[in-house]
């Protein structure tokens, strides 16, 4: 029967869970508009093979269903669960959004199987939140074949940076490994999803290492984040005009982002090479105090703070600088990386979760991740390196996008994800 439905792609039936699914994040999903975007890109790309419904979060809704008006994804069925509203406040508190997920599963998982009453699904498939720690309700207990991921979670801050954080920023650190740890060794859902899946796609090797060993025959390395034709059809990388070196970070200013790491870097790599700038693109908790270490430091006139930019807008930016820097200490992906490796720019990152899956020394350069002070250093090294030598620049920037090309286009992963679903329900 399985068979049957393989061969004839357009009739095999999937069950996405996507919480996190919206082709608009930045205006109302701003607390994780990463996996909106992947939520909505991998559920585009199963609906070119597969005939899809979708379970995702009420508050996706409006971006969804304006989409649909302009003519996409029309063929797939969007419903929208969500707690009660007076519950809806824990979405906005750092731990409470954790606990918000894990009972909004609950209700996803209801509708999941009012559902396959309806259509018969053949395959669930888990898209988002990918986290291995905090399991689907679904793939745990709906008894169809079940795809989980790509999946996140493994990536912890290393220890020698958790100096860098608040006291509350180290707490909160300290919960969440409380938590992983609670996850995946005391729930039951875990252990199901990790027994019935037929495939688990990881984003980064932390995670892949937080499998149990008899369940690694199923682990898929699979990224979360990709790129689209457009972003390659637009003009290559060309060099700044004013003749400035232009250094440029992307992403919201919170403590795991590590931009403290990049304007210190910066500090020193700028003493000696007086036409360097930091372009520091997003917002976040953290602006207030970066804005003070730029200050402490003296280096206002160098350093541009640049609030959010729509998407097209910051890849525009990213082909006029010279190098993209993201000291990130623990992305489970990092889609800025993959659209800086796109347009033809070196990166420069810490060594550890999405980033240092995503960059290798071909087509950038990765800091091991020993302690803050060392990593400082290396990446003012690494500026100065990259500074000196305009040849070792373009190579590296042309090597990147030939990679973000050749595997991190999102037709390519879909593609990809066709493969996988193929040879893991053949049997």
């Amino acid at each position: 029967m399985l068979q049957e439905l393989i061969d004839k792609r357009e009739k095999l039936k999937v069950l996405a869970s996507a919480y996190a699914c919206n082709p608009n994040p930045l205006g109302n999903m701003a607390l994780y508009p990463g996996e909106a975007i992947t939520g909505w890109n991998l559920v585009t790309q199963l609906s070119r093979f597969y005939r899809i419904c979708v379970i995702t979060m009420l508050q996706n809704r409006s971006s969804i269903e304006n989409a649909k008006r302009n003519g996409k994804l029309q063929d797939v069925k969007f419903y929208y669960v969500d707690l009660q509203i007076w519950m809806r406040p824990l979405k906005w508190i750092e731990f409470g959004k954790r606990i918000y997920y894990y009972l909004w599963q609950r209700l996803a998982r209801r509708e999941a199987r009012r559902l396959h009453k309806e259509f018969q699904f053949d395959v669930a498939h888990h898209v988002t939140f990918g986290n291995d720690w905090m399991p689907s309700f679904i793939g745990a207990y709906l008894q169809v074949p079940f795809i989980w991921g790509p999946v996140g979670g493994g990536q912890r801050t290393p220890k020698n940076f958790l100096k860098q954080y608040s006291f509350a920023g180290q707490l909160a650190e300290k919960s969440r490994g409380i938590a992983q740890w609670i996850g995946r060794n005391l729930l039951f859902s875990r252990r199901q999803c990790l027994k019935n899946a037929k495939a688990i796609l990881v984003c980064n090797y932390e995670t892949r290492a937080k499998i149990p060993e008899k369940y690694l025959h199923k682990v898929h390395l699979f990224p979360v984040n990709g790129i689209s034709e457009d972003d390659l059809n637009n003009v290559f990388h060309k060099h700044n005009p004013n003749g400035n070196f232009t250094i440029l970070t992307a992403g919201r200013l919170h403590r795991l982002k590590g931009v403290a790491i990049a304007v210190k870097a910066f500090n020193k790599f700028s003493q000696k090479y007086q036409n360097a700038i930091l372009e520091i693109v997003g917002q976040g908790p953290e602006e207030a105090a970066l804005r003070q270490l730029v200050e402490e430091l003296d280096i206002r006139d160098k350093v541009r703070f640049v609030p959010w930019l729509p998407r097209n807008e910051l890849v525009a930016r990213m082909r006029e600088a010279d190098v993209f820097l993201f000291p990130s200490f623990r992305d489970g992906g990092g889609a800025v990386v993959v659209e800086a490796m796109a347009s033809g720019i070196p990166v420069i990152c810490i060594d550890t979760g999405g980033p240092g899956f995503h960059i290798q020394e071909e087509w950038g350069i990765k800091i091991e991740p020993k302690n803050p002070e060392y990593v400082v250093l290396e990446m003012a090294r690494a500026l100065e390196r990259l500074y000196l030598d305009k040849n070792l620049r373009k190579g590296l920037g042309k090597a990147a996008r030939k990679r973000a090309e050749e595997f991190y286009l999102w037709d390519k992963l879909g593609k990809r994800m066709q493969e996988i679903y193929e040879d893991v329900l053949k049997s």
